[in-house]
């Protein structure tokens, strides 16, 4: 499956985005799809995951409460909400596909990534 992010932008801190992934390739709806985010100098990490279904759904503590994870299967689509920004949220932000059974939250269980969209919250 090939992934295609985009939406990033530069928004004030307290602002609002939302990222978009769209797929193309094999079939959308069998792949549990993730957001993960690096900033520079750090790690890749975990942001949030959607079941290939969409009936379940996990968060990093540092975003639950304001990030909100959907999908449109019809579509081929994953979106991330982004509301109340911090400029800690500052990243390239990915998203990726997983298609083992179960969702998971490390970056190392993912088969597919998308080439990143850049978030800069300013202060």
């Amino acid at each position: 499956v090939q992934l295609q992010a985009c939406g990033g932008g530069l928004v004030q801190a307290g602002g609002s985005l939302r990222l978009s992934c769209a797929a193309s390739g094999r079939t959308f709806s069998r792949y549990h799809m993730g957001w993960f985010r690096q900033a520079p100098g750090k790690e890749r990490e975990f942001v949030a995951v959607i079941s290939w279904s969409g009936g379940s759904t996990e968060y990093a503590d540092s975003v639950k409460g304001r990030f909100t994870i959907s999908r449109d299967n019809a579509k081929n689509a994953v979106y991330l909400q982004m509301n109340s920004l911090k400029p800690e949220d500052t990243a390239v932000y990915y998203c990726a596909a997983d298609e083992s059974k179960w969702h998971s939250t490390a970056v190392s269980r993912y088969d597919y990534w998308g080439q990143g969209t850049q978030v800069t919250v300013s202060s």
